[in-house]
């Protein structure tokens, strides 16, 4: 069914009409279909299920698009981004396209679903310039932080567990509660990788949010547990590029503290809480353990 979905990801983009649109994105990483994957998983039946999924990959590759630009990054799952190549205007108009053609597409469903979707874009935006907001300074609020995970990540995922069950006829609330957590615990354990992943793995240089102003829960827990000075010494390092003697302050910071096992656990209580409200279903545990599991 995902061969299905790709196939029409191309066709939407060839129906643009636009060669330089169709080659600049024939060389995105396709990543892991996240959201195509779990909207077959909840309608595995349904005949429109595919087109729904290929439309919510293009609204998501449109967001990492405007993303590049607003982070200045010059990779995008180790390849470079079409900012970097390209330029700021083209990699924004090729995000604009797309966008475009995935609303144009999402017109054939039921008002529900395309407002569902169309909503949870808005809210996309929302958390992206709440991101870039709060990347001005070091962020301590847990809360805010859960709030922005949820606009600018873990709404798109919830509209497509929620607008699938809609589809099949499942109870659509359930499973969008499932979407929610799954989507904050994806972007939890992104948040994770990113200190203790390596650059060839992750697709860009590791501790790359925090550089770029992110404070992502583990900094916010390892906050809580510093001594006032350490707390003047890791506000001090937020923002900037850092000493190799920093970064591995850091790390020994966050290994002495148990920063990371405690995000873990943060993201953990998520999945588990998403899997309780929908009952023993194999392939949606099964796409929980992908995410809990993965190492990029």
């Amino acid at each position: 069914m995902l061969e299905r979905v790709e196939t029409i990801i191309r066709e939407l983009v060839e129906e643009v009409d636009f060669p330089q649109a169709t080659q600049l994105f024939s060389k995105l990483s396709g990543g892991k279909r996240l959201r195509a994957r779990l909207i077959l998983t909840i309608a595995p039946e349904h005949l429109d299920a595919p087109l729904l999924g290929a439309i919510v990959e293009l609204i998501h590759a449109a967001s990492l698009l405007h993303d590049d630009v607003i982070d200045e990054a010059m990779l995008r799952r180790g390849i470079e981004s079409v900012n970097a190549t390209h330029g700021s205007k083209i990699a924004i108009m090729l995000g604009d396209i797309l966008y475009s053609k995935a609303f144009s597409a999402l017109t054939a469903f039921d008002p529900e679903i395309a407002r569902t979707i169309s909503q949870s874009v808005t809210q996309l935006s929302v958390g992206e310039m709440m991101d870039v907001e709060m990347g001005k300074v070091f962020n301590l609020d847990r809360d805010l932080y859960l709030k922005m995970l949820y606009l600018k990540t873990a709404t798109l995922i919830e509209s497509c567990a929620y607008c699938a069950a809609l589809l099949e006829g499942k109870d659509a609330k359930a499973y969008g509660v499932y979407g929610k957590n799954l989507g904050l615990a994806f972007q939890i354990v992104d948040d994770i990788l990113d200190i203790i992943g390596d650059e060839k793995t992750l697709g860009k240089p590791a501790l790359n949010d925090f550089v770029e102003g992110k404070t992502t829960l583990p900094y916010i827990d390892l906050h809580d547990v510093l001594n006032d000075s350490d707390k003047v010494k890791l506000i001090g390092c937020h923002g900037r590029v850092l000493e190799p003697s920093e970064k591995q302050w850091l790390s020994n910071a966050m290994q002495e503290h148990e920063i990371i096992a405690r995000s873990y656990a943060r993201a953990q209580e998520l999945c588990d809480e998403a899997l309780s409200v929908i009952g023993d279903e194999d392939a949606l545990r099964a796409i929980i353990t992908t995410v809990i599991q993965r190492s990029h």
